[in-house]
C-alpha cells in the first residue's frame, strides 16, 4: 500500500468532471458525510481513485439494453 495514488480535492475535480465542477461541492459534501470516502491528515484532505469512481459507480441506472 506503500504505492498508493492519492488526490487532492482539485485532482477530484479535474480527472472526475462527471462528478463535480468545484472543490467546494467536495467541502460541502464532506461537511454532510456525504460523497466518496477521504482521508484527512493534518488539514490536508486526499481521496483514493478507487474510492471515487466506487462513489461515482454505485447505484447504476438499468435500461432495457442493460438487461440483454
Amino acid at each position: 500500500m506503500g504505492n498508493c495514488k492519492v488526490l487532492s480535492p482539485k485532482d477530484v475535480v479535474e480527472q472526475y468532471p462527471a462528478l463535480t465542477t468545484s472543490p467546494a461541492v467536495l467541502a460541502n459534501w464532506r461537511s454532510q458525510k456525504r460523497g466518496p470516502r477521504y482521508f484527512k491528515s493534518s488539514k490536508k484532505i486526499f481521496y483514493r481513485p478507487s474510492d471515487v469512481e466506487q462513489f461515482i459507480f454505485r447505484n447504476p441506472v438499468m435500461t432495457i439494453d442493460s438487461l440483454t
